[in-house]
């Protein structure tokens, strides 16, 4: 068994290759428990699209030993947090209890993940709540602009399909093919413990030997390929809708790039809050918008990065071209240092107040063994952005911002709108 130490943080890799990690916060007396999957809907054949986040839903129906309700009163009885979630590149299980109770969730959580029932009563049942979760997303603008665009962006990849699946994939889902899936996902090379929180790393450690040792060891290869990304510009009418909906991308740097804390400033300065630029120009000065962001939407080996924002479709063209002088602007001139270390300054404060809780805690140090395989501290991580030029920012607008890469979603009532390519130079 290997042995990791780093301040706080403690790592163990079990000999079935299941990785645990803690970090003791002896200020607080809650902890945090993720299971991680280093898996997620990209990791789907196209006909089984949702089938991961099918069986996240699955894992709360019950197991060899537990019944769907008497896993939710056994963390509501002890005044317990229990969640989980689907991702295009992880999965998590999690819970937020009492230092005193972490056994119960260490038995509960080791329990869902390992012992799930798949039910096919259950299974005909959950496919109705899933097609039911996917006609309210669909109900919902904001998300139909989301997959309108990634759908076209990474075009014929997995990371374009939705999350969720289609009605057409859930309505086939059967127990064969779920339990399939699970037996190739779940496997102990495959999975992250993490523990934040008031605890011992050694009372841990044996809580989680107990429960997974006898998980065996497989091989396991995720098999990605990397997506290419396709400029488009997609225009669907939507009469029901009184707003249009937009939404401009570029490609942008994978997560583990080395110029990433670059990017984050980029997005930050550009669209990251109500100081930003797109804000204050966009909304405060013309009155166009009533929301305007931009965002990094970073994967292993891709990348992309969005403004969205809301109008009415005769400003459309002037949103646009709103944008286009922001990523000019910044293509040409290097910002102030006072703009830079204002931008620093939000993206440190907003990383450390980040990081306040258990849960985010538990949750950074999965992701950061998931994607670097390393732990990063925050003096580290805040050293980066420090180290962060007006001409780093300048070279990394100049990579992002062209014309040939932009892409473009609107979403609404289209009115006669026409988007082209030759609009599109910054």
């Amino acid at each position: 068994m290997k042995q990791e130490t780093h301040r706080n943080v403690r790592k163990v890799v079990l000999p079935n290759g299941l990785t645990l990690l803690t970090e003791s916060m002896p200020h607080v007396r809650s902890v945090a428990m993720g299971i991680w999957l280093n898996t997620g809907s990209r990791q789907e054949a196209e006909s089984h699209g949702g089938i991961t986040h099918f069986i996240e839903h699955m894992v709360f129906k019950g197991t060899n030993s537990r019944t769907a309700e008497q896993i939710a009163r056994s963390m509501d009885s002890i005044g317990g947090h229990l969640d989980a979630f689907t991702a295009k590149e992880m999965v998590c299980f999690n819970a937020v209890v009492l230092d005193q109770h972490l056994p119960t969730a260490m038995d509960v959580l080791s329990d869902m993940v390992q012992n799930p029932r798949f039910d096919k009563a259950d299974i005909a049942k959950e496919r109705g709540v899933v097609l039911e979760e996917i006609k309210s997303e669909e109900d919902n603008p904001e998300y139909l602009l989301h997959e309108m665009f990634t759908q076209r962006f990474w075009k014929d990849h997995p990371l374009g399909r939705p999350i969720l699946g289609t009605r057409r994939s859930v309505s086939e889902f059967a127990r064969p093919a779920i339990e399939r899936q699970f037996e190739r996902f779940y496997t102990p090379s495959n999975m992250v413990i993490s523990v934040a929180g008031h605890l011992q790393h050694s009372r841990v450690l044996d809580l989680v030997e107990k429960r997974f040792r006898t998980l065996k060891k497989q091989p396991f290869r995720r098999g990605d390929v990397p997506p290419p990304v396709t400029a488009h510009i997609a225009l669907r009418d939507k009469q029901s809708l009184e707003q249009a909906h937009f939404c401009m991308g570029v490609p942008a740097y994978p997560l583990g790039h080395e110029r990433r804390y670059g990017a984050y400033l980029l997005n930050s300065l550009l669209g990251g809050g109500m100081s930003s630029r797109l804000f204050q120009k966009i909304r405060e000065q013309q009155g166009l918008v009533y929301s305007v962001f931009s965002e990094l939407i970073p994967y292993r080996d891709t990348g992309g990065m969005m403004i969205c924002a809301g109008t009415s479709m005769a400003s459309i063209p002037r949103l646009i071209d709103s944008v286009l002088k922001e990523f000019r602007d910044l293509k040409e001139n290097l910002i102030s240092k006072e703009e830079l270390k204002r931008t620093k300054d939000q993206l440190k404060g907003s990383l450390m107040l980040g990081l306040e809780s258990t849960g985010s805690r538990m949750s950074n140090l999965a992701r950061q063994e998931m994607y670097f395989g390393r732990f990063m501290t925050l003096d580290q991580m805040k050293a980066k952005i420090e180290s962060v030029t007006p001409e780093e920012i300048r070279d990394i607008a100049r990579e992002f911002f062209r014309q040939e890469n932009i892409s473009v979603s609107v979403l609404g009532r289209l009115n006669g709108l026409k988007v082209t390519r030759p609009m599109l130079a910054c």
